[in-house]
């Protein structure tokens, strides 16, 4: 994660709406934290040669939640009809994937239950941004509904390198670790960016 990027993204929500500047603070903060886990799970791989499965899932808990909540937050900044209930979906939902599928990893339950547990959240994260009262809300503002779609697509499409990391990481059992940690860094790398990124375009628009 290069290490300027939260920089840009602070730096530019001092320039954007008022409205704006919450969702333009949190894409800093996703980028700024997962910068610093990447530094401490090089480390920690270099020195041990294994997954850093616990800094990973420190990263993802703070981050992942945060990129959730930006659904609800740019819907928000527009004026959209959006209840706390969406925001409360969006938090569990990220919530259950992500402790489902630590649980998996870390050999806490099988590796099935975590996968089914995790799958769970992210098919109530899918049904609240594209059929849910989040999407509805979405549809109703001209202005956000590409940025909107966007980043539902990162979710739909980005995200499936998870599941199927996993699958292949931990219950088949074909891809070792060193490159189940790659696959799922330039995944990270790629979907953090993006998501900030979007929503830094649909903010300056709106000036």
């Amino acid at each position: 994660m290069p290490q300027w990027l939260p920089l840009l993204f602070f730096y530019e929500g001092m320039a954007v709406k008022k409205e704006w500047r919450l969702s333009m603070t949190v894409a800093g903060l996703v980028t700024l934290v997962a910068a610093i886990h990447y530094d401490y799970m090089r480390d920690f791989w270099v020195a041990e040669q294994a997954t850093p499965i616990v800094y990973r899932y420190i990263d993802w808990l703070i981050t992942v939640p945060l990129l959730m909540i930006e659904f609800y937050i740019i819907l928000k900044a527009v004026g959209a009809s959006v209840s706390a209930g969406s925001f409360w979906r969006l938090l569990v939902g990220t919530l259950v994937m992500l402790i489902g599928g630590y649980l998996g990893e870390a050999q806490i339950v099988s590796a099935l239950l975590g996968f089914i547990v995790g799958m769970i959240g992210w098919a109530v994260i899918i049904w609240e941004i594209f059929r849910g009262e989040a999407s509805k809300a979405a549809e109703s503002k001209e202005g956000i509904k590409s940025a909107f779609n966007a980043l539902r697509i990162i979710v739909l499409v980005g995200w499936v390198i998870y599941p199927l990391g996993y699958v292949f990481g931990y219950m088949l059992g074909s891809v070792d670790d060193g490159s189940l940690n790659i696959i799922y860094n330039l995944a990270d790398f790629v979907n953090k960016i993006l998501f900030g990124l979007i929503i830094w375009s649909v903010a300056t628009k709106d000036a």
